[in-house]
Order: C-alpha cells, then structure tokens, then sequence
C-alpha cells in the first residue's frame, strides 16, 4: 500500500511535469510515461536491486516509443522530456518505498518527512520575519540565506526530538520501540543537514523549472497550495540522498 501511494503522487506530479513541458514546446506522451512510471514503482518493489536496470529498459523504451510517435522534428524533444520526467519524478519517489523496506524502514520514513517539512516550516517563518540577502533571486526570489540557515536549524532541532524520542520509546517495559535510531547521534545530525540541504536544492530545482515554462505553480490540484509536485519537490532530492547516505554508511 505505501508504494501504491508514492507511485500515485508521482503519477500527479509527472503529469504536472509533463502539463510545463507541453508549455514549452514538448509533447511527451503522456500515457506511455504514466505506464512506464507504475512499471518502475512495481518492478522495483519485486526486484529491487535491479532498479537501475529497470530505469534503462523504460527510458529505452520511451525513445523507441517517440522515435515511431512523434513527428521528426519533436522526437528529440519528447524523448528527451518524457526520459527526464521518468527520472526526476520516478526514480527519485522510488527510493521512498526502498527506504520503507529497510530494518528501521518506518523510522527513517519518519525522519525524512519531519527533517523536509521542518525545515520548510522554519525557512518560511525566519525568512520572513530577517530574511535580508537574497539566496538566489533569479530563481526564487523569496528565498534568503536567513530562510535557509534557519531551515537548516529547525531540521536539526526536530531531528533532536526524534532522537529523543526514540531513545524514550525504547525505555518503555513491554514495547516494541516504534523509533529506532541505532547509530550515533553526532551521524544522525549530520544526515539531517544533508538531507535538509539537498530539500532545499530540490525547491530551487522545482522554481527553476517552472521560470523556465513561465509558470508560478506546476498545477493547480491543491486550491491555495499550487500542484502535487510543488508539495513534493524538496522530497525529490531529499529522498534519493538519504537512501544512497544509507546505503554509504551501511558499505563503511
């Protein structure tokens, strides 16, 4: 069921995606890519060590599918449109499920979010309140080193809480600990700033994107908030970072 519903968010958000690069000029075939995106989510979750070979098989796929598709002059255009979208959208949400899967799966789930949404939470309030010098103004210009120093701090502050408790959890007679951080905490702050950081590249990644299809918001699915990818785009980052952080550690 969890990967169910990732691979149902990115359907909406790839089909957002593909909703800007339309904007622009591209055409993707848009349910060859929805078909290729649920293939991915599945075969991944039945062979999850061959996502990367799955990933080739598609993308080589949607090439073949443009190149007898799309008119001459577009097939480079909506290969290329419809490949990204399988990779921003795709392949990063997939590392969701596999992080799911893992020994403390649910906890390092938990951590993700509340780092990501943390973070979101204090850049938006500091920012406001002493954002002075712009972060990059000309893809967002109301983001400010403030706003980002500041998210960088509410993700370590919340990432102090889950630590905290974890280890409060774990001290209950009789509970399976519905927590669990086992390594050191100096490893787990310092993964809350990575992830935090690589959130906020992801934001800007999504702004740049939506400058360069002349768009505020990618969709318009969530009256007052924009559209799915908008909610989700510092996770597009965030998550694909913290599987291979994890990954990393566990090899050394």
């Amino acid at each position: 069921m969890f990967t169910l519903s990732v691979a149902f968010v990115a359907v909406l958000a790839a089909w957002e995606y593909m909703g800007m690069a339309d904007r622009e000029g591209f055409k993707p075939p848009r349910i060859a890519v929805v078909v290729a995106l649920v293939a991915l989510f599945l075969a991944s979750f039945q062979w999850p060590d061959y996502t990367a070979a799955i990933l080739g098989v598609l993308s080589l796929g949607l090439l073949v599918y443009c190149t007898f598709r799309s008119p001459v002059v577009q097939i480079m255009a909506d290969a290329s449109a419809s490949i990204f979208c399988l990779i921003y959208v795709g392949l990063t949400l997939v590392s969701l499920p596999m992080l799911r899967e893992q020994a403390n799966g649910p906890s390092l789930v938990a951590f993700l979010l509340c780092v990501v949404w943390a973070g979101d939470i204090a850049a938006l309030y500091i920012g406001r309140v002493w954002g002075r010098h712009k972060l990059a103004p000309t893809l967002s210009p109301n983001k400010s080193w403030e706003g980002s120093l500041g998210s960088v701090a509410g993700s370590l502050v919340v990432t102090g809480g889950l630590l905290w408790l974890a280890h409060l959890l774990q001290s209950l007679p009789g509970n399976p600990p519905k927590l669990s951080y086992p390594d050191d905490v100096w490893y787990w702050l310092v993964l809350a700033v990575v992830v935090n950081v690589a959130a906020q590249v992801g934001d800007l990644v999504e702004s740049a994107l939506k400058r360069s299809a002349g768009v505020k918001d990618s969709g318009t699915l969530l009256p007052g908030h924009g559209g799915v990818l908008d909610r989700i785009d510092a996770l597009l980052l965030a998550a694909p970072v913290l599987w291979y952080a994890q990954i990393i550690h566990q090899r050394f």
